[in-house]
């Protein structure tokens, strides 16, 4: 009805009388108009005067007249179902439409997870669409449990579709405040139990300490590694925004308490080091006495001497920081924490570490298992000379030559956690 009132509104014509007009038009004088006669001088089309009393009066035509009365009995009609019936012929009821907001309606209370699709962002978080009445708001804080200072270093961006939480209402206009902070805080936790589980060496990156350990970051989580727990004598401060390898102690999500420990993912990367095992590492700096090589989290030496058999005057010339090279373990001092190696043992023929580097890393196996069985004969000549000698010694040697296991056991009085920080932040 209102676009019908718009076009009426729209017409420049004097309002028509109210007064029912009758089939004869007349010229307000009281002769009426033959429209049947044909003999009229000039043979002019009849016309009618409206509103011939009034200044500046409009002549119009009997097709005009009877197409603004036709257009009156519309509106009229219209006017009268609008009054009367107005839902009449209308294919969207209120029926309809109440039943549509109940499609899109969700469950807003704390703690209940919806899609949304991010639509906007700045520098404060992002505005999501979730189909409500109003935007959701994702805070910058609830955007990743990382710390970050835009939403779109965690990958928050226009046209973003993700599942989100809800974790408040602003009392201003009723919008719900969004997290995906926590959803991610969740996986973390459940991660984190199935590397447990599974007793997985991971990587931890050292943020802080207390007088009781220190704290590594695993899986965008805090953990506490007591210093007990530590396999160097390295202090806080020397550790602090270093990786290490760090083994789980305890996971509990309740608590909020992740305890980490150094020394058992140590003692596993330790009971592979075997002399005469090959084991990759990484170049980390070169001294004039030799290279230091990484390898899983335990720095080892590589001596001059036992680069090649051929004589090496300058390292350089051989090896660069962040070369990844085989090596063969000579020996580990597990008390002092050192540990040698050497490449000259790997050599097929001598000064192919010089000449021929990729040979000697294709043929690493077999040298070092060459160099296994004449220790292990070696050995083999030094226990029965042993026993011979004191049989009541009881010691032998393992067939890799280590003579006791790294222990990765707790202390005995436990762990003190008196110092351990939430995990999360």
């Amino acid at each position: 009805m209102a676009s019908l009132a718009q076009q009426f509104g729209g017409l420049k014509c004097p309002p028509l009388s109210t007064t029912r007009i009758s089939k004869k038009p007349n010229d307000f004088n009281g002769n009426f108009f033959n429209f049947n006669n044909t003999k009229q001088k000039n043979q002019q089309p009849s016309r009618v005067i409206v509103g011939a009393a009034t200044t500046g009066s409009v002549a119009i035509t009997n097709s005009q007249l009877r197409e603004r009365l036709k257009l009156k009995e519309m509106f009229e009609e219209a006017y009268e179902r609008c009054r009367t019936a107005p839902m009449e012929g209308v294919a969207f009821t209120m029926d309809d439409f109440h039943t549509a907001l109940e499609k899109y309606d969700f469950n807003s209370e704390i703690g209940t997870k919806v899609k949304g699709t991010v639509f906007s962002v700045d520098a404060n978080g992002a505005l999501v669409d979730i189909t409500a009445k109003s935007s959701a708001y994702l805070p910058l804080r609830e955007a990743s449990i990382y710390s970050i200072k835009h939403v779109e270093e965690a990958g928050i961006v226009p046209g973003l579709r993700e599942e989100f939480v809800v974790i408040g209402e602003n009392d201003a206009d009723d919008s719900l405040i969004l997290s995906l902070r926590s959803i991610q805080y969740d996986l973390a936790w459940e991660r984190c139990r199935q590397l447990q589980a599974e007793d997985v060496v991971v990587k931890g990156k050292v943020v802080g300490a207390n007088k009781g350990g220190v704290v590594a970051v695993v899986e965008g989580l805090r953990g506490f590694v007591p210093f007990s727990q530590v396999s160097t004598k390295s202090s806080a401060e020397d550790l602090l925004d270093k990786e290490i390898p760090l083994k789980f102690v305890e996971v509990d999500e309740e608590q909020s308490r992740l305890v980490l420990s150094n020394r058992k993912a140590m003692a596993d990367s330790q009971a592979q080091l075997g002399i005469g095992s090959v084991v990759t590492g990484t170049v980390q700096s070169l001294k004039p006495y030799g290279a230091f090589i990484d390898i899983g989290g335990i720095n080892g030496l590589l001596h001059v001497s036992q680069i090649s058999h051929d004589r090496v005057s300058d390292i350089a010339t051989v090896l660069q920081p962040g070369d990844t090279l085989k090596v063969m373990i000579l020996s580990h001092d597990r008390e002092r924490g050192r540990v040698s190696l050497s490449t000259k043992k790997l050599e097929p023929t001598p000064g192919d570490m010089i000449r021929n580097p990729k040979l000697v890393f294709e043929k690493a196996e077999e040298m070092a298992q060459t160099f296994r069985q004449r220790i292990a004969q070696a050995e083999a000549m030094a226990r029965a000379d042993m026993l011979r000698f004191q049989p009541e010694s009881g010691l032998t040697l393992s067939s890799d030559g280590i003579l006791g296991p790294l222990t990765s056991d707790l202390p005995a009085e436990g762990l003190d956690l008196s110092d351990v920080p939430l995990a999360e932040d």
